[in-house]
């Protein structure tokens, strides 16, 4: 995962591009009919039940914004919420805080929600000692607040892109001519570049797990696609040589199933593709 540095740089990037977008020249709604000395009150409406997150985030949005603005938190992020509670309340200037609306919103509005079901998927695997990872499959743009959101949810954050981990999938191998020549040639350039970084491999059966564990230096397989009885098998044949990571076709109903094979990690795409996001409300009052 990428350092605190660099994932608050994506923040700012990200807060910079979408005020960007959708303020551009002038919200020219608020200049037109609210004087600039005005000052209001809005609160953070809960319409929904689940999971807070993103409220950190809208306090580095309305600084953004104006620095002038207030906030007064009442809910942290990862707190259970339900309908009726107020997460946070927001005052000063009225037009900046319309101007800050929209981008609060659709960030927490989706943080929660993947949150949420986050959180869902760490209970069920509870007790097993499996832990829940996201992956790369995230909205263009804004994949630091969902894999944000995935921490707050209990989750583990897998690699943050192509350049924090090494991850050998099927098109790499093929491409590579094999297995073997894919993981020797990365392991020659990681070398000659002096990139100190993990390798992951991903495995379709399990005479390619034999084939990657007879190749030293791979800190995890993903087994991709494997029923479970594979999973459980290609578990046992690992061992302790490194760890493992089950994704393809685990859903809530199966995971820990799988979970109880041994796996250390399941990666799901679905915490970040298929989620449907919180209700909430930014209200003057």
């Amino acid at each position: 995962m990428i350092s605190d540095t660099q994932l608050q740089k994506e923040l700012d990037l990200i807060i910079a591009n979408a005020i960007r977008e959708d303020v551009g020249p002038g919200d020219y709604s608020s200049l037109a009919c609210i004087p600039p000395d005005a000052t209001g009150r809005a609160k953070l409406l809960v319409k929904d039940k689940g999971l807070i997150a993103g409220v950190n985030f809208a306090q580095m949005v309305f600084n953004f914004v104006d620095p002038a603005l207030k906030t007064e938190v009442f809910v942290q992020d990862g707190t259970p919420v339900k309908y009726g509670d107020v997460a946070f309340h927001v005052s000063g200037s009225s037009q900046s805080i319309l101007k800050a609306e929209r981008l609060v919103l659709n960030a927490m509005q989706r943080m929660s929600a993947i949150a949420t079901k986050t959180k869902k998927y760490v209970d069920i695997l509870a007790g097993t000692g499996t832990k829940v990872l996201d992956t790369r499959k995230t909205t263009p743009g804004i994949r630091a607040l969902e894999k944000w959101a995935v921490k707050i949810g209990g989750g583990e954050n897998h690699r943050f892109a192509l350049y924090d981990m090494v991850m050998l999938k099927d098109n790499h191998i093929d491409f590579a001519g094999g297995i073997t020549p894919a993981i020797q040639k990365t392991q020659q350039y990681l070398s000659q570049n002096n990139l100190p970084l993990k390798i992951i491999v991903e495995a379709r059966d399990l005479d390619e797990v034999k084939e990657i564990i007879a190749n030293p230096g791979v800190h995890r397989i993903l087994l991709d696609n494997f029923d479970y009885a594979q999973t459980c098998e290609a578990v046992a044949l690992i061992g302790n040589y490194c760890q493992t990571e089950s994704s393809g076709g685990i859903n809530e109903n199966t995971m820990r199933q799988y979970a109880e094979c041994g796996v250390n990690y399941i990666s799901s795409g679905a915490l970040t593709h298929s989620v449907y996001n919180m209700d909430l409300s930014l209200k003057a009052f």
